[in-house]
């Protein structure tokens, strides 16, 4: 017997390994308050110095998240319709594909901005403190915006039961809603609570696709055809995702 969809579980795991890393990144950041919000730089920089051995474990969870993402997004804009049950909306799943890649390197971005943080702390005259925040937080946005619509296309495109659709298409409007929070606080900007519920906002996206992953990475049902070695074509029966 052999793998009826190797590059489905291989999503799967790229899925599953993003949401664990950036589960984690998330259980470090809020507690020990290094959001490092740019409506107080003098703030985010002093918790930098004090807490560097902290900001930069959380860095490299981040980093694998983002680059997992990034992964995923590649893996199922590559994949082509193995049969005609595949997909309905092939071009869906693609574009899906295409817009987590998208969120994966605008995230690699805004930790790029972050770790170039860490550097600035350590100078105490240094400039430019507050462009590098404000970059690497818009960097973030865009990639949650990118995320959200991401949600949406797979939502809309890859075959699954449609309680998970519309969940999918719900989770993609409460997103939507944490993208959108930093463009209500004018000039000001985002403070640090506003952006603890930025997170949690962005939390049933990221429950939607730890439930897409698993069900990526789960076996054919019972009594359902499965590919035998050396056979041309799979069986008839839909194994959706």
């Amino acid at each position: 017997m052999t793998d009826p969809n190797p590059r489905r579980r291989l999503t799967g795991v790229l899925l599953l390994t993003s949401l664990v890393a950036m589960i984690a990144a998330t259980a470090i950041v809020v507690p020990s308050g290094l959001t490092l919000s740019p409506s107080d730089p003098g703030a985010a920089m002093d918790a930098v110095r004090e807490q560097v051995g902290l900001h930069l474990t959380e860095l490299a969870f981040d980093v694998l998240g983002w680059l997992a993402l990034t992964a995923a997004g590649l893996v199922m804009a590559a994949r082509p319709a193995e049969s005609p049950d595949e997909t309905s909306r092939p071009y869906l799943v693609t574009l899906a594909g295409g817009l987590l890649a998208g969120a994966g390197l605008a995230g690699l971005l805004h930790d790029a901005g972050n770790l170039a943080l860490t550097q600035l702390a350590a100078q105490p005259s240094a400039t430019g403190v507050l462009a590098v925040l404000l970059t690497a937080k818009w960097a973030v946005n865009l990639a949650g915006l990118l995320w959200v619509a991401a949600t949406a296309a797979g939502a809309a495109g890859i075959p699954m039961p449609a309680w998970l659709r519309v969940t999918g298409m719900i989770a993609a409007l409460i997103g939507l809603a944490a993208v959108v929070l930093p463009w209500t606080t004018g000039t000001g900007g985002p403070t640090g609570t506003l952006e603890q519920l930025g997170y949690a906002l962005h939390m049933p996206v990221m429950i939607w696709y730890g439930i897409l992953a698993w069900r990526y990475l789960r076996r054919p049902p019972r009594g359902q055809p499965s590919v035998r070695a050396g056979s041309r074509h799979p069986g008839r029966g839909k194994w959706q995702v």
